[in-house]
């Protein structure tokens, strides 16, 4: 008991000691637990468990040296329980030549036990150790774990070597010392297998944001950028790409709904048809006037179709629309064209002998169409014929309408997959290799060899504190 008073839930108790070989004070809090504690002076590693702290191991610190963002003694709180960070260590991997560093940082709660935080280039991941073992499916592509209900992929394996150590571990650590270590993730979670010998002890981790670290340590400061995507970083998105797809599909039924509706109500109108022919060769008339023609009900399209019968030939056609009481125009000039042949790579065709045009929100009145062709001279007798149609529904609207309601949900399912082609690139199995996954439904079973390494791992968590339920990530 404290002098003011008993110590509040969740304190350590701490103890001091010195370093046997320069003096300085070592402070273990998690006293009684810890299995090797580091002197921060002279880089001695000590065995906390011996009284007289006999040293395990000296490192020479010049080299390797770091400095943990989240000092020493620090206290946070994970998942409503208050944690002090009791050790930090820097472990390395080397892949084609290139190494790859990450931090771990101990935590200690002494009615929780341990519980770990990593840091790699910005990215964090709480972690704890299992308390049951995952069904591994080696024949899957690539090969995946099952762990309460969610599927794991294999993601990477590698040689990680400590190369820096500080503080109280409750491990025998070591500066040298090397695992395999075998990664396997499902967004936002990874379970990751550290073996060493015939023993392999398996953990679980959740990402975490720099600024939920920060937040939950209360650091001043702002946390280092994350850099990349990492291995277990979820999309940030992900949610999103559910909810943009469901209200697209809600939209689009909508829009199904209002093409109907302009269907089945709209006039569809024939108002006006009739044959003429143009002679090219100057004895036609220059322009003429389609009787006049009756609009009624309320302003929509008139929609003006032409068939021709072109024969390698172009014809352009002049249209003016004019009412008759107001004198109000609509010009529309279209040029219709139709050629074929035959070349080294077959027959082809260019162009129509049909043309279709819309002229939007014409009111009801008397009109009258005013036409004016043209074409090359000394040109065979081109026959066309035109009719006009009113109120007709311009289906392309609605195309339109459904291209920019596609856009946004496209483009964030394109970003989305474009985030795990950069997750798996990093990986064991590049998105080349992980295209060809079978893992949704593997084949139970594993190979004898496996089993004995799960056999093995069963004593290292044997030797593992038990967590409550809360405080699996």
């Amino acid at each position: 008991m404290s002098p003011d008073g008993p110590s509040p839930p969740g304190t350590p108790q701490v103890k001091s000691l010195n370093c046997p070989s320069c003096g300085a004070a070592l402070v273990i809090r998690s006293f009684g637990q810890a299995v090797t504690v580091v002197c921060s002076h002279c880089h001695l590693i000590l065995d906390a468990k011996d009284p007289n702290l006999k040293i395990l191991q000296k490192f020479t610190a010049s080299v390797y040296e770091d400095s943990p963002l989240i000092p020493l003694g620090t206290r946070g709180t994970i998942r409503g329980a208050a944690y002090d960070v009791i050790g930090f260590d820097r472990r390395t991997i080397h892949v084609e030549g290139v190494s790859y560093s990450w931090h771990e940082y101990v935590l200690f709660n002494p009615y929780k036990g341990f519980r770990y935080l990593t840091e790699y280039n910005g990215h964090w991941n709480d972690t704890t150790i299992l308390r049951s073992l995952p069904t591994f499916y080696p024949n899957a592509s690539p090969p995946v774990l099952k762990y309460l209900g969610e599927t794991y992929k294999q993601f990477q394996t590698a040689q990680a070597g400590t190369n820096f150590v500080l503080g109280e571990f409750p491990w025998q650590a070591r500066v040298g010392e090397s695992v395999e270590v075998c990664d396997y993730v499902s967004p936002p979670r990874l379970i990751s297998s550290e073996k060493t010998g015939k023993e392999i002890t398996w953990s679980m981790g959740e990402y975490m944001s720099g600024a939920d670290v920060w937040k939950a340590f209360n650091l001043d400061g702002r946390p280092p950028e994350a850099v990349g995507v990492y291995e277990n970083q979820p999309y940030p998105l992900s949610k999103a790409v559910t909810s943009i797809w469901i209200a697209f599909t809600a939209f689009l039924l909508i829009f199904f709904f209002l093409l109907m509706g302009f269907t089945m109500f709209a006039q569809n109108q024939l108002v006006y048809q009739g044959n003429y022919e143009f002679n090219s060769d100057g004895t036609g008339e220059a322009s003429f006037i389609v009787g006049t023609f009756n609009l009624t009900g309320r302003t929509s399209d008139l929609q003006l179709e032409t068939s021709t019968s072109l024969d390698n030939q172009w014809i352009y056609l002049n249209y003016a629309l004019i009412n008759q009481d107001t004198g109000q125009a609509y010009d529309v000039g279209r040029e219709i064209s139709y050629y074929y042949g035959y070349d080294s790579d077959g027959a082809w065709t260019e162009g129509s002998r049909r043309d279709t045009v819309a002229i939007p929100s014409v009111p009801s009145g008397t009109y009258y169409l005013r036409v004016e062709p043209e074409s090359d001279p000394g040109l065979l007798t081109i026959f066309y014929s035109i009719a006009l149609k009113r109120d007709v529904p311009q289906l392309w609207y609605f195309g339109i309408a459904f291209l920019a309601l596609l856009i946004p949900p496209a483009l964030i399912t394109w970003r989305s997959i474009n985030f795990e082609h950069l997750r798996w690139a990093e990986s064991d199995y590049p998105p080349a290799y992980s295209g060809s996954d079978n893992s949704d439904e593997p084949e139970p079973g594993m190979p004898d060899q496996e089993s004995q390494l799960f056999a093995g791992s069963n004593q290292a968590h044997k030797n593992t504190k038990s967590f409550d339920e809360d405080d699996t990530p």
